[in-house]
């Protein structure tokens, strides 16, 4: 699991988390809920050490994590992340040429073969060849994840992934997210809207000006109003 103890940040002086105690079980989906602001995103970066925490601390599968660059190499192989804006993180001309980045610069000598087994685990099987820029949305969503996949993580972070998808593309992206919860991975996604939430997830922690304001198995009573949160169906 990954779990965070008394966890804060600040950028500057403005405080961002203020001792955020939260854990992800393993091979379910763990779904952060919160306004804008609301520290959702500085959190999931402090997972993978993107960001480094100003107190307290985060363990991922019961190793605290450290900052040296060794650790950090060795931490971001285990937890992925998929940034909200595909176009942060896709890197390369053709699908292909973006998915094996990771396993070339890693040697792997099998990189064709991972590749393909990335796409076809976010169902874009024979769009190696394809231009990134050709791509939908969803589809520049679903590459940035198969690139993520392509160096076997055991944990995969998801910021907003639902941001500029319709209703069809957020309800393929539930039966894809919980078909590779299936297959053993761990997700911790963030989201505004409870409905998406529900439908994704096992547990669900909502974070109100960098604090957990709700932690449960459920959204059964949660005030969405109250917390910035957005009617949106599934």
């Amino acid at each position: 699991m990954i779990e965070t103890v008394d966890l804060r940040f600040s950028y500057g002086e403005r405080p961002v988390l203020r001792g955020v105690d939260v854990t992800a079980s393993s091979a379910a989906v763990t779904v952060l809920l919160g306004r804008n602001g609301a520290g959702k995103s500085s959190l999931l970066k402090q997972f993978n050490g993107l960001l480094e925490p100003d107190g307290g601390y985060v363990s991922v599968g019961g190793e605290r994590l450290t900052y040296d660059s060794d650790a950090l190499k060795a931490v971001r192989r285990r937890v992925g992340f998929v940034f909200q804006r595909p176009g942060d993180q896709l890197v390369a001309p053709t699908v292909e040429q973006d998915v094996a980045f990771g396993p070339r610069n890693a040697a792997d000598d099998s990189a064709d073969e991972v590749v393909t087994r990335a796409l076809s685990r976010v169902g874009l099987d024979g769009y190696e060849r394809r231009l990134c820029s050709r791509l939908s949305n969803g589809e520049r969503k679903r590459v940035a994840l198969a690139g993520v996949l392509a160096m076997d993580p055991d944990y995969v972070v998801l910021d907003e992934p639902t941001a500029g998808l319709d209703g069809d593309g957020t309800r393929a992206l539930v039966e894809l997210i919980r078909g590779l919860v299936d297959e053993g991975i761990t997700f911790v996604v963030s989201t505004h809207y409870p409905g998406f939430a529900s439908a994704v997830g096992d547990s669900f922690v909502v974070l109100d000006d960098g604090r957990v304001a709700y932690s449960g198995r459920s959204l059964d009573g949660v005030d969405a109003e109250k917390y910035g949160l957005r009617r949106f169906g599934v």
